[in-house]
Parts: C-alpha cells; sequence; structure tokens
C-alpha cells in the first residue's frame, strides 16, 4: 500500500469514527443532562469497574452490587466535577462505545456490556491499553482512571491497598 493512501484510508476512518460517534451522541448520549451517566454509561461502568476492581470488590453478590453501585454514584460525582468540554468528549466515548459497532471497533467486545463476563471485559480492555492506535489507548486510560479515582475516593476502600487513612496532626 502506498503512503498516500494510507494516509486516506486513516483520514476517512477518522472522519467515520467522528461521525459514528455524533450519530450515536444523538441517539443515545453517554450522560444525561451532561452531568451523569446514562443508563448505557451505568452498564458501561459497571461491567468496567466490576473488571477492573476484580480481586478488590466483595465476592458476595449483595455486598458486590452495593460496592458497585456505590461505584457509580461516585463516577455521576467525579463526572459533574470535570469541565465542560471533558464531560463533553466523555459522552461521546461512552456513546459509541454504547453501540454494538462502537463497542465491536473500539473495544473489540462481542458481547454487550451488562451479560459480558469479567474476563472476556478484561481482556477487551487489555487489548485497549496495548493498541497501536492511540484513540483506543486513550479510551482505556479514561476509563480506567475515573474507575480507580471513583472507587478509591471512599473511604471505606483505602483498607484494600493497605492505606490506613491520613494521619492525626
Amino acid at each position: 500500500m502506498q503512503r498516500r493512501t494510507l494516509l486516506k484510508l486513516g483520514a476517512v476512518s477518522a472522519v467515520a469514527l467522528v461521525v459514528a460517534g455524533g450519530v450515536a451522541m444523538r441517539v443515545q448520549p453517554g450522560l444525561q443532562d451532561g452531568r451523569q451517566l446514562s443508563p448505557s454509561g451505568r452498564a458501561i461502568f459497571g461491567a468496567v469497574g466490576s473488571a477492573i476492581l476484580d480481586g478488590t470488590l466483595p465476592v458476595e453478590m449483595g455486598p458486590r452490587l452495593i460496592a458497585l453501585n456505590g461505584l457509580l454514584q461516585r463516577v455521576d460525582v467525579l463526572i459533574g466535577g470535570l469541565p465542560a468540554h471533558a464531560r463533553s468528549e466523555l459522552s461521546e466515548l461512552l456513546a459509541v462505545l454504547g453501540t454494538s459497532p462502537g463497542r465491536r471497533a473500539l473495544a473489540g467486545l462481542a458481547t454487550d456490556w451488562p451479560e459480558a463476563a469479567v474476563p472476556d471485559v478484561q481482556q477487551a480492555l487489555q487489548g485497549m491499553r496495548i493498541s497501536r492506535l492511540a484513540l483506543r489507548q486513550q479510551a482505556y486510560h479514561a476509563l480506567h482512571d475515573i474507575v480507580g479515582a471513583a472507587y478509591f475516593s471512599d473511604a471505606g476502600t483505602w483498607g484494600a491497598l493497605g492505606y490506613p487513612g491520613p494521619l492525626d496532626i
């Protein structure tokens, strides 16, 4: 393939992804009111949170669901504190990941987020992390950092890190 052809293909692919993201966001945005997760966004962060925090979350289903619901509430708080442009980009990312073609292309995950097994989501995230495409890596880092920041912002989770909390002065 010639260099010019490769550059054209890259440009067309980038435009197609942006258009698909815009269309998906109009159909089902990743954020409601630009400040909190939509049902689709909650499903994505629930699956991603379960995969990233596997081994840290409680094993029993009741406490595990409570921990995941707390994570999703803290993700909403975190999103509310982001600048408008970051919320807009996150909404676009979640809108794309919320569609079947977007999920397959960006995450490499065939199964819908709520039905995906933890190992499948972990494998998809690892594929994003080590991808040669910067877009996939950026999407991975955004999801990873938001989950980590939201989960470990709760003092009840600090024990999993071995962090006793702030020292009394």
